[in-house]
């Protein structure tokens, strides 16, 4: 049966629910890492330096999947812009599952020594390799399956693997939190990394049986595949990758400043219990995952812009009262900021991959979407624990140039969504 053969509401449905199920062990397995990077591989990968500086060498590994992220994009857009977009998918899948198993069966410093820490950066990269391939295309083989009302929806759906993946992780973290600091620290933490075996080939199972998207088969029919997609990409339309970087800032940023940095931050400097600050992850988390869908449908009434747009400036007057909130290292008021956070920045979120999908060409998108989305990632968004913690450390644990750089971001946010929609709507009245 080709993609044509197969009706429209079941092909978007099956696209959909691979698009989901794969980004959010995706992104389990990327998050696992992060809460791992704050509670767990400064003491046994960088044990040799003081715990502040564990910790930074901690985040600084944690960057490198980040800083790996535009080569996936790359790669993965290329295969995708020229062959289609399921087959990336498979082995972004394939790659990610391999590398977290092999981070849970990684000896510690004490065990080989420097090779602990060398090993652990290499996994990282190809986990950063996969996920920097991954995004573009579940992206757009949700939103190229649907029809053209339904691709914002379709596109939330991708983005709720984020929350969904981070639900999940601090699942696992929480159920081997419970166990005593020596036997945490010597296999506990493993076990979240070795679970990802298993989802990758539930994962793997879903995928498979997924037909190519709408879009590209079309572009493929009309013989409009072209040889060199970023050379295309970076001639006609450098300028949207520009803005669309911008345009994800915070998008990215948000998730690494809750589920690593604050973690981090709470557990150290505030003395908040480490399973008290998994609980309250695993709070916004199930709010995030819950928002979402409802803030695709208020977008749907009051249209996409406006609502991200909104929903960014009312992160921006969020920051004061959600930092304040944190400082009071009481759970239920961290839970309380965190979750102001959450409400205003999650509704933009919710509706980036949709947005962004409609920047590019359908025979350049993957490349296009690709290269944008994770540039911001190694740039900004992998970078923002350990920028984070620079600044918490260097004004003597003071968190407000903390709050700075995050309003920072969220202006920078803003300012590129207006600019990008301004673009799209001249190009949709020109008819180009």
């Amino acid at each position: 049966m080709t993609t044509t053969d197969v009706p429209v509401g079941s092909r978007t449905r099956r696209a959909t629910i691979a698009s989901f199920v794969g980004t959010a062990i995706e992104w389990y397995d990327f998050y696992i890492y992060g809460t791992a990077s704050a509670l767990v591989f400064a003491r046994l990968f960088f044990p040799e330096v003081s715990p502040a500086a564990g910790t930074m060498a901690s985040f600084a590994a944690f960057w490198v999947g980040f800083l790996a992220r535009p080569l996936g994009g790359i790669v993965f857009g290329h295969i995708g812009d020229r062959l289609g977009r399921k087959q990336t998918l498979v082995v972004t899948l394939l790659m990610m599952g391999v590398a977290t198993t092999g981070i849970g069966l990684l000896p510690t410093y004490a065990a080989i020594g420097l090779a602990a820490p060398l090993l652990l950066v290499a996994l990282r990269f190809v986990q950063g390799v996969a996920v920097g391939g991954e995004w573009g295309g579940a992206v757009l083989m949700a939103t190229e399956s649907a029809p053209k009302k339904r691709r914002g929806i379709s596109g939330m759906w991708v983005q709720q693997g984020s929350p969904a993946g981070a639900t999940l992780a601090t699942l696992v973290f929480m159920v081997v939190g419970y166990l005593p600091d020596e036997a945490f620290f010597s296999w506990g933490w493993r076990v979240p990394f070795l679970l990802s075996a298993v989802l990758v080939v539930v994962g793997l199972v879903i995928r498979v049986k997924v037909e190519e998207s709408t879009d590209f088969a079309e572009t493929r029919r009309q013989a409009g595949v072209v040889k060199a997609p970023l050379v295309e990409v970076l001639r006609s339309s450098w300028g949207l990758v520009l803005l669309a970087i911008g345009a994800s800032a915070i998008g990215i940023s948000a998730a690494y400043f809750t589920n690593t940095f604050v973690l981090s931050w709470t557990t150290t400097e505030l003395q908040v219990p480490r399973q008290t600050m998994i609980y309250v992850l695993l709070a916004v988390s199930v709010l995030q995952f819950l928002w979402q869908p409802a803030a695709a449908l208020i977008a749907q009434r009051v249209g996409t812009v406006r609502l991200m747009a909104g929903a960014l400036i009312g992160n921006i007057v969020a920051v004061v009262p959600m930092f304040l909130l944190i400082m009071t290292a009481q759970p239920a008021l961290i839970t309380a900021g965190l979750a102001l956070g959450i409400v205003t920045g999650s509704a933009y979120y919710a509706m980036l991959a949709g947005f962004l999908a409609q920047v590019f060409p359908a025979n350049v998108r993957y490349t296009g979407i690709s290269v944008a989305y994770q540039f911001c990632g190694s740039v900004i968004g992998g970078s923002t624990p350990l920028v984070a913690q620079y600044l918490l450390t260097s004004s003597d644990g003071s968190p407000w140039a903390v709050a700075g750089y995050y309003v920072t971001l969220l202006l920078l946010t803003v300012a590129c969504v207006l600019v990008l929609a301004r673009r799209l709507a001249a190009r949709r009245a020109s008819g180009a």
